[in-house]
């Protein structure tokens, strides 16, 4: 699946969400979602970067707002329900 698929699909389900409102807001929430997927990414490379030259790597988000925090799987798993997931979303990030 290509990008503009894979965006188009993203934004066929959050049409769906009651709490989003027009093609804007949508945009502008998959952004950060992305980013801080992506951000996420970076910052693992940088942890190694920085481990390998005996340096401790300080993330500027704090923990809540880290992918790895809230969105992140493990062993192949989703570690919050879609529920769970909602909520942290909506109350902590």
């Amino acid at each position: 699946m290509n990008l503009s698929s894979t965006i188009k699909s993203i934004q066929d389900i959050m049409r769906k969400d009651d709490g989003v409102d027009g093609d804007a807001q949508r945009i502008g929430q998959l952004t950060w979602m992305l980013f801080l997927k992506i951000f996420d990414q970076c910052e693992e490379t940088w942890e190694d970067d920085a481990q390998d030259r005996g340096e401790v790597y300080r993330s500027p988000l704090p923990n809540r707002c880290r992918w790895r925090h809230w969105a992140a799987y493990k062993d192949g798993k989703p570690q919050k329900s879609p529920n769970e997931l909602i909520a942290y979303v909506n109350n902590r990030v």
